[in-house]
């Protein structure tokens, strides 16, 4: 909903320069469709932060909203611009059609507010159409950036690799050529014990090992000014600037160690020793063919170290491929390793089906014996008198303990044993 711009007391009364009523009011009547502070802004922008004593340019643009539908008016000369930039020094100031463009100089360090207002060209009281605000921050330290680029183009911010150069540039930040006849003098720490101190503002470097390391500059300019009183004098500003780098190691290789050939139901463990830097994403799976995991296939698991360890026990025989695929946060690459898996001598499954076959044979085998005992023993009290051919085997097999009768045995044994008493007793013969 738009709304009209009310006529003020100071245009009621005389606008400003003298001019008559009337024509505050045609001026304030072609404002009315600016009148809506919802459907115009201000974009501002600035080259700052700046070191003091640099000149620090800030503009200020008349844009409709995204959601206007309202169109800009053509006669850029019935707005002005209003600036409050104190304490900072302004040192120029231009408009050119719906923007205007001011430049201050910061001699103190501090973060300085700086509003913009518009408002009708020559009614400064007016209702303003758009306001606009920013912090400009000054420093006496060199402004600048600490900047890391190496050939090898990584996704992940501030990780580099190992054995491949490094290049460290200072972007000196002085859009307004303050520092234009400043010598500057470089001192590098690579936070790996190695410093040097250049004259120029980009060196290349190789780092050798693996880590985090942060790398650090001081920068030092010097220039001849001249002084309120003529002479010439050494001025010196410093800075000091950092930049942290994750030096990583590509995945060069995964070496498997393990067992080639295994029987089933048999604890098999491989170990896995990742050529590259940790920390790692390792997935795993068993196939029938060596062919590579895709997305999604497997489970992964996050490896901290350089080895792992994966354990699997195999029910089925047959041949299988473990597809084993490493990340870090540089490359990735893959590993196959072969196994064979052959019957095991002993399956569990069917462990309990001897046992019982066993157990049953023996108990058969026993009432066998025992039955063949008993028919044994029957025959021989049916027929005492064994064939000539078995009695004369047991003779010369079993010795004197199978005699004919069983009191020819007990004869030897009487004799062979005097101690025990007669078989039988001698009947005597009384005659009367």
């Amino acid at each position: 909903m738009r709304s009209s711009i009310s006529e003020p007391r100071a245009c009621r009364e005389k606008a400003p320069g003298g001019e008559p009523q009337g024509t505050c009011r045609r001026l304030a009547a072609q404002l009315t469709p600016l009148g809506t502070l919802s459907l115009y802004e201000l974009n501002l922008t600035t080259d700052g932060p700046a070191t003091t004593g640099a000149e620090v340019t800030i503009s200020a643009s008349l844009v409709a909203k995204d959601n206007s539908s309202l169109a800009l008016p053509a006669d850029a000369h019935l707005y002005r611009f209003h600036w409050i930039h104190t304490p900072l020094v302004l040192t120029g100031k231009t408009e050119k059609g719906l923007s205007s463009t001011i430049h201050v100089v910061g001699h103190v360090p501090g973060e300085f507010p700086v509003s913009v207002w518009v408002t009708a060209a020559d009614c400064w009281m007016c209702q303003p159409v758009a306001r606009g605000f920013v912090v400009l921050p000054i420093t006496e330290f060199l402004v600048g950036d600490l900047v890391v680029t190496q050939n090898t183009s990584l996704p992940w911010p501030s990780s580099y690799l190992t054995k491949t150069v490094l290049k460290v540039s200072f972007l000196l930040h002085d859009p307004s050529n303050f520092l234009k006849t400043a010598v500057f003098l470089y001192s590098w720490d690579f936070g790996d014990g190695t410093q040097m101190v250049t004259e120029d503002s980009v060196v290349y470097y190789n780092y050798s090992i693996i880590g985090t390391f942060t790398v650090k500059l001081k920068v030092v300019a010097e220039w001849e000014e001249v002084k309120p009183d003529a002479t010439k004098g050494v001025m010196q500003k410093t800075g000091d600037f950092s930049a942290s780098l994750k030096l990583q190691e590509t995945l060069r290789g995964i070496q498997v160690l393990g067992p080639t050939l295994i029987q089933t139901f048999q604890k098999m463990t491989v170990t896995l020793n990742f050529l590259g830097s940790p920390p790692l994403t390792v997935c795993w799976r068993l196939k029938p063919e060596c062919l590579p995991l895709e997305e999604g296939e497997c489970h992964p698991v996050s490896v901290a170290s350089t080895a792992y360890n994966l354990t699997h026990t195999f029910r089925d025989p047959g041949d299988y491929c473990f597809s084993i695929r490493a990340e870090n946060v540089i490359s990735k690459t893959h590993q196959y390793h072969r196994i064979q898996v052959w019957p095991s001598r002993i399956q569990p499954a069917v462990f309990a089906f001897p046992c019982a076959t066993l157990i049953t044979v023996m108990l058969a085998f026993i009432m066998y014996m025992t039955l063949r005992n008993a028919t044994q023993q029957k025959d021989m009290v049916e027929n005492p008198e064994p064939p000539s051919g078995v009695r004369c085997c047991c003779q010369m097999c079993c010795g004197p303990f199978l005699l004919e009768t069983p009191s020819e045995y007990l004869e030897i044994v009487r004799e062979n044993h005097g101690l025990l008493p007669p078989l039988y007793k001698s009947v005597k013969t009384y005659t009367v």
